[in-house]
């Protein structure tokens, strides 16, 4: 099993990267597998670092396999992107202590039938600076205001990047995500979450790139923008901003899903008229709340990875409940 995922991580080597690449493949005994018949191989999680990639930052990736994905080769399996990969598995691993834990969530709803098993693919966000210039959508650098252009160019650092890096991971690494695993590949199958700056580019990658992604979680998602004060100050640029994106990319749902959500304390305190204005233009575009998209408030929620947990099972029920 180990075997088996190094060898497929040196053809990915080979084929993309440049630059060179470093793996570990985490070793079985600290793997959760918390509910997996003791049939079943455990899950497993393999670490693809030192990514070179054009334009961007060295790029780290961890995929998740579900328990017994190594016992039936024919089987093929739904696909979970998610942003700022580095929070997504181990609290101990993290910066602040606390993670999504999204292995134990797919685990506990795959036993309990509300969700199909599925890969996840966690991109890791780079420190400083960079996280924002990659996550941010990139019409931010368009934005109308001395001082809001001010305030993107002092929290990017560097040229927006958002667009190159959901080109890469829609172009170079999902290609190579679905040749060396077994997934199902189109976008129906295809879902991308991420909170607060993840979220807004869960939410950028689902209008981007509607050939690839056709579930989006866009959790706290930071629709302001910039510094959440200064946004306040400058509300009506802020909309008109998203106005005139959504109107010009989103189009109608063509079978897509959103969720938006935030709660009321910490960063999320500020995102309710955000995303009062955001649903709006999903409205104004065809889109059927309900249906088509769900925007959510969570009272008392804040603003970390132990409230976005709590409702992840939520967010991933609606967004992959069967067709109506």
């Amino acid at each position: 099993m180990i075997t088996r995922a190094v060898k497929l991580l040196a053809i990915f080597c080979a084929a993309t990267l440049a630059g060179g690449c470093a793996h570990t493949v985490a070793p079985e005994s600290a793997i959760s597998a918390t509910r997996a018949d003791e049939l079943q191989s455990p899950a497993q999680r393999v670490e693809w670092t030192a990514i070179a990639a054009p334009g961007l930052p060295d790029q780290r990736i961890t995929i998740w396999l579900p328990p017994g994905y190594h016992d039936a080769p024919d089987v093929r399996y739904p696909v979970l992107y998610m942003w700022d990969g580095q929070n997504l598995f181990d609290p101990e691993l993290t910066h602040y202590g606390k993670a999504w834990e999204v292995d134990d969530v797919l685990t506990d709803m795959v036993a309990s039938g509300t969700a199909r098993s599925h890969i996840v693919v966690g991109h890791w966000s780079p420190p400083g600076t960079d996280r924002y210039r990659l996550y941010v959508p990139q019409f931010a650098e368009s934005l109308d205001g001395e001082l809001l252009a001010a305030n993107v160019e002092e929290m990017a650092g560097g040229p927006i990047a958002s667009r190159a890096l959901l080109d890469w991971v829609s172009d170079t690494l999902k290609p190579h995500v679905d040749a060396q695993f077994r997934t199902l590949a189109a976008p129906e199958d295809t879902t991308v979450v991420g909170a607060s700056m993840g979220g807004l580019m869960a939410c950028f990658a689902a209008i981007e790139r509607p050939d690839v992604f056709g579930r989006a979680g866009c959790v706290s998602a930071h629709f302001a923008l910039v510094d959440p004060e200064l946004a306040m100050n400058h509300s009506e640029a802020i909309t008109a901003a998203w106005d005139a994106y959504l109107d010009a990319k989103l189009g109608g749902p063509r079978e897509r899903r959103l969720w938006l959500d935030h709660g009321t304390e910490m960063l999320d305190a500020y995102y309710a008229p955000w995303q009062r204005a955001v649903s709006e233009d999903l409205t104004r575009n065809g889109w059927r709340e309900g249906v088509d998209f769900s925007a959510r408030v969570y009272r008392g929620a804040e603003h970390d990875e132990i409230a976005w947990n709590a409702r992840m099972a939520e967010m991933l029920a609606w967004l992959w409940r069967e067709e109506e």
